[in-house]
Formats: structure tokens, C-alpha cells, sequence
């Protein structure tokens, strides 16, 4: 049975982290928090607690409610907790990759749990197997278990530190030892983490919504090459890894982040969406009827477009949140079926309109034309304008985001105008990066590379073949 988000939606969502350290009902929390963060990864997820003498492991396939009963959250005791919600960006979709990965090791016992892709996993694997390493998971998060055990420093922070010396890639990272805490984040904080307090314990999480939901107060993002270790004797900030810039990623304010959460030093995603709508509505005004956003990620950049513009805005596609990961499609015998699963046209708003609808992204094209004709053969929409609310999307994220490759995205090998023909519609326009750029707070701090293949973590090894995707095509 097809996974039903491959028919709407071209990007796949990353991973998410939570930990908690120093509350009793530690692993509850942790609970909460992956909950608030379950849009990040929906394949699998898992839990591990330490009562500060062992660690204590629950995880599975599945979605967090379904997998953590009030049962299974009872074999989590302790004050000590962190979480995971997979996607696998790197390694397959199969209850050995799931984490928090728990491992032992001359210094005790450790888990950790990883949202970010590491570039020169594969290599790195190579090198540690050649020395005896011997690998439970394909998941590329791994390698720091195993890096970690390799080094020879004195203590377990100056071999945790050691071992990230040698990863390139992204990693915002939770690592719980029986007695400590520790969260670190690559030198470029191409992921978003950060450190909240709740009921006198510390939180972390990949974003703020996690810490809304169980009412912790936001106090800063972990910053880029910092390992911050929270343990019995309070917070201890060590500046580990060199930072020559900051990278995060765009995308996340484009897609991925939740509305409502702030990430990246506090800034609030839905106003950010909101902003984007109003820069696009600048740059490509057409005269319509009606703005509809395709929900649920284009609705605040639909609301900006229509602000500005002076269309009315309305809800011209209804969207299903109650369909699970997977189902049993007809044979040809429902038409749109893919996208009439999840999104549904509103007749009485569409009929004989000229439409513009907002987007967030296109990535192969399939998605929108299925929704352009739906609007048209369903809704009967007279007109489809198509608005994008982020530049073409023309290079893979090698970040821990799983775009498809170069000759899959169809921005990367076609013009503007095929695309139009290609998804049938009346007009299509994308945001300028340049108009990206005046919206998002802090522009050279981020990372465009799906936008420009101006990719700021090199790649060795591994990735040369992926490379070889876009140069000279």
C-alpha cells in the first residue's frame, strides 16, 4: 500500500528531538513534547528515561499515541528523559533505525537522539568498521556511537566533542547519559533546538510548540557548535565545535516548522508565512476572484497574498486530518483520487471563480497538477493561478530533509513556463530569492542551496555521485 503523503506532498519531513532533565514524570513529558513535534516524523519514535542508575528504552512503528500507552509509559521511570520522532532521511524505515540509539561503552551507557544528516556517514562508517566496529542500524547517527566509543579522551564530554570534530553535515543532538543531559548543535545550526524551563526542570526540544504544550518558558536557542551539559550541577555551556557561519535552514521557516512555533533565535514561523504571502502578492499580482491556500502549510502565505492583493480569501480546499499513513487506492475508478483523499474542492466557493491558489512549494510537479485539474474538473473553477510562496526549488537537501534528486525536481530542467503547461494551469509565479531574502530576519544566515545549489557543508565521499546531479546538467 502507497505511503498516502507521496501523493501530496513531495518533501518528506525530518526528524524531532525532546529531552527533559531533572522532573519525575520525566518520560511523560517527553511524551508530550514528541506529540507536539509528531509533524516531523511520522514512521516511528521512541523514548528512553534513566532513574539516574540505568537507562529504560520504549519505542516502535508508529505514531506517538499509538506507541506510548500509559503501560509502555510506565516501564519509563526516572528524571531524565529523551525523545525521538522519526523520518529516515538517512537509512530505512525499519524499527532498527528508530531511536533514542542505546549503546554501552566503556564510560557506561549512553542513548542518543539525532534530526540532521550527517554528509560523510558513509565514509566515516567505512573507516570505524575496518577498525571492528560492529553496526546495529544503517542509520547514519550511529557513527557518533560509534565515534564516540573510538576516541581516547580522559572524560566522555572530551570524546563526545572528539568524535563530533569528525562528522560533516547537520545535527541538532540529544545525548543522556544515567546521571546527565547534553544537547548539541552543528556549527552551522542548520536545525532548529532549543532550551526551555518547566516546574524547575530543563527542557529541550526541536522547536518552541513542544514547550507550549507542556508550559515551559522559552529561554534560547542551543547556539550553533555549542554542547551544552545539564547535569546535578546546573548548566555548563562549552563552546565545542568552530563555527564559520550560520546556516539554517530556510525551508523550515517555508515548510517544516509548525505556525506556531518560534525558531532560529525566537522568530515566530506563521508571521514569517504571513510575510511571504504579502512579498508574493508584490511581485506577481493577477487579477482574480478568489485566494484559496493549499492547506495546510500555504494557508498563512495565503492570508498574506490576500492582504495585500484585495482578493478575498476563503477556504476553497478542505483538507482531511483524519486519513491514516496508509490506504488502498481504486482502480482508476475515482478520479484525483491521490489528492481527493487528503484535499477536497468546495464547489460552492469555486464555481465559475478565477482562482489563485498559494502554495508553499514545487518540487515534481505531480501535486499541483492533480490539484489544478481537481479545481477546474471538481470545484469548476473557471481560472487556476498558481503562487508559490518560496523560489523554485532546483537542488536536494543533503541536511536531513528528504527531497527527491536533481533530475526529479522539476524546477531543476524546466523553465517557468513548462511548468505552467506541465500542471495545466493559467499562470504560475514563484517568489523571487531575492524577495525571500527582504522576508526572512537575518538573510545571510541561512541556507538557500535547494534554491541556488549553493551548498554551505561540503561533501566528501559519498555524496560526489549525488553531485553529479546538478553539475553540468
Amino acid at each position: 500500500m502507497p505511503a498516502i503523503n507521496k501523493y501530496l506532498y513531495d518533501i518528506e519531513e525530518e526528524c524531532g528531538v525532546f529531552g527533559v532533565y531533572g522532573h519525575p514524570e520525566a518520560a511523560n513529558l517527553a511524551y508530550l513534547g514528541l506529540y507536539a513535534l509528531q509533524h516531523r516524523g511520522q514512521e516511528g519514535a521512541g523514548i528512553c528515561s534513566s532513574d539516574g542508575k540505568q537507562l529504560h528504552i520504549e519505542k516502535s512503528m508508529g505514531l506517538i499515541a499509538d506507541i506510548f500507552t500509559e503501560k509502555r509509559l510506565k516501564r519509563l521511570p526516572g528524571y531524565i528523559a529523551i525523545g525521538h520522532n522519526r523520518y529516515s532521511t538517512a537509512g530505512s524505515s525499519s524499527l532498527k533505525n528508530v531511536q533514542p540509539l542505546v549503546a554501552n561503552f566503556s564510560l557506561g551507557t549512553i542513548a542518543i537522539a539525532h534530526n540532521g544528516n550527517l554528509v560523510n556517514a558513509a565514509e566515516l562508517r567505512g573507516r570505524l568498521e575496518d577498525e571492528g566496529a560492529i553496526f546495529q542500524s544503517s542509520s547514519d547517527s550511529e557513527v557518533v556511537v560509534h565515534l564516540t566509543a573510538h576516541s581516547r579522551g580522559e572524560s566522555f564530554k572530551q570524546r563526545l566533542v572528539q568524535a563530533l570534530q569528525d562528522v560533516s553535515g547537520a545535527f541538532s543532538l540529544l545525548v543522556m547519559r544515567e546521571k546527565e543531559l547534553i544537547a548539541i548543535r552543528d556549527p552551522y545550526g542548520v536545525r532548529p533546538l532549543c532550551l526551555g524551563r518547566f516546574d524547575g526542570a530543563y527542557v529541550v526540544a526541536s522547536e518552541t510548540c513542544a514547550l507550549d504544550l507542556i508550559g515551559a518558558e522559552y529561554m534560547r536557542d542551543i547556539e550553533p557548535g555549542e554542547m551544552l551539559v545539564i547535569n546535578e550541577h546546573g548548566l555548563d555551556s562549552i563552546k565545542a565545535l568552530h563555527s564559520p557561519r550560520k546556516a539554517h535552514c530556510v525551508f523550515e521557516f517555508i515548510y517544516f516548522a509548525r505556525p506556531d512555533s518560534c525558531i532560529f533565535n525566537g522568530v515566530n514561523v506563521n508571521g514569517v508565512r504571513k510575510n511571504l504571502g504579502r512579498q508574493l502578492a508584490e511581485e506577481s499580482h493577477i487579477d482574480a476572484d478568489l485566494v484559496i491556500p493549499v492547506p495546510d502549510s500555504g494557508m498563512p502565505a495565503a492570508i498574506g497574498y490576500a492582504e495585500v492583493s484585495g482578493i478575498p480569501f476563503d477556504l476553497g480546499l478542505i483538507r482531511n486530518h483524519y486519513v491514516g499513513r496508509t490506504f488502498i487506492e481504486p482502480k482508476k475508478t475515482i478520479r484525483h483520487f491521490g489528492v481527493k483523499i487528503k484535499l477536497n474542492p468546495v464547489r460552492e466557493i469555486l464555481k465559475g471563480k478565477r482562482v489563485v491558489v498559494v502554495d508553499d512549494s514545487i518540487v515534481r510537479g505531480t501535486t499541483s497538477k492533480k490539484i489544478v485539474k481537481m479545481l477546474r474538473e471538481v470545484g469548476g473553477a473557471r481560472e487556476v493561478h498558481m503562487r508559490i510562496s518560496s523560489p523554485a526549488t532546483v537542488g536536494p537537501c543533503f541536511y536531513g530533509i528528504d527531497t527527491p534528486t536533481r533530475n526529479e525536481l522539476i524546477a531543476a530542467t524546466h523553465m517557468v513556463e513548462e511548468i505552467k503547461k506541465y500542471i495545466t494551469s493559467d499562470s504560475l509565479s514563484y517568489l523571487s530569492i531575492e524577495g525571500l531574502r527582504s522576508v526572512i530576519p537575518g538573510p545571510d544566515d541561512f541556507c538557500y542551496a535547494c534554491f541556488t545549489n549553493e551548498y554551505p557543508i561540503s561533501f566528501p565521499g559519498e555524496h560526489l555521485q549525488q553531485l553529479d546531479l546538478f553539475v553540468g546538467t
